[in-house]
């Protein structure tokens, strides 16, 4: 099992009244791709990080393996979601993938 770990911070421009209806967004739209993209085992959406935190949200997927990591990120289903829920908004994005061990 491989896990996907993105983080990312709102755009400036976002304004901070906004910012709550845009990670239910977020939180609802990635969550739905579970079923829709093979290998994508589970979506877990961080949107209240703990203080100390050097980014506002997270995105955390399990996937069976590296190769349906690459599927997930080309997927159809899942570029329609990050072009309209997701990268219109954030900027500052770290990814990291990784092995159960």
């Amino acid at each position: 099992m491989v896990k996907h770990v993105v983080m990312w911070n709102f755009k400036p421009e976002v304004k901070p009244e906004d910012k709550e209806r845009l990670k239910r967004d977020m939180k609802k739209n990635l969550s739905e791709l579970k079923g829709k993209v093979e290998g994508l085992l589970s979506v877990s959406f961080i949107e209240t990080p703990a203080e100390g935190s050097t980014h506002e949200i997270a995105l955390v997927t399990e996937h069976e393996s590296e190769a349906y990591v690459k599927l997930y990120g080309n997927h159809p289903e899942h570029v329609k979601v990050a072009d309209k829920y997701v990268r219109p908004y954030t900027c500052d994005r770290a990814c990291l993938n990784y092995r159960e061990a």
